[in-house]
């Protein structure tokens, strides 16, 4: 079992920045995969990046490429999702979740992949 929480949202202007840090529990930390979702009110949940059990594989949703990063640090448990010039419309409940058999492909743009989710940050970008 994983528990992953969230930390790093607010309230910032548009072009600003934000460092989210998503804390994970559990001794197999190193062995998943790692993604970023976001869902903004009325909208579905949607990928916005992940990143392979080493760190040596990065995937980003068009929208964010450029301005995102995402990393992570296995010994701290822990995976991180930089942001800069951010928008308006990146205004959204951030998610962190895990992937538990460490698989590295496209399916890992869809959440049903992903087996452990956070309680989710807000973030709220103003114009």
């Amino acid at each position: 079992q994983v528990q992953l929480v969230e930390s790093g949202g607010g309230l910032v202007q548009a072009g600003g920045s934000l460092r989210l840090s998503c804390a994970a529990s559990g001794r197999t930390f190193s062995t998943y995969a790692m993604g970023w979702f976001r869902q903004a009110p009325g909208e579905e949940r949607e990928f916005v990046a992940a990143i392979s059990w080493s760190g040596g594989s990065t995937y980003y949703a068009d929208s964010v490429k450029g301005r995102f990063t995402i990393s992570r640090d296995n010994a701290k448990n822990a995976v991180y999702l930089q942001m800069n010039s951010l928008k308006p419309e990146d205004t959204a409940v951030y998610y962190c979740a895990a992937e538990s058999l460490g698989s590295w492909s496209l399916r890992l743009i869809n959440s049903y992949e992903y087996d452990y989710w956070g309680q989710g940050t807000q973030v709220t970008v103003s114009s």
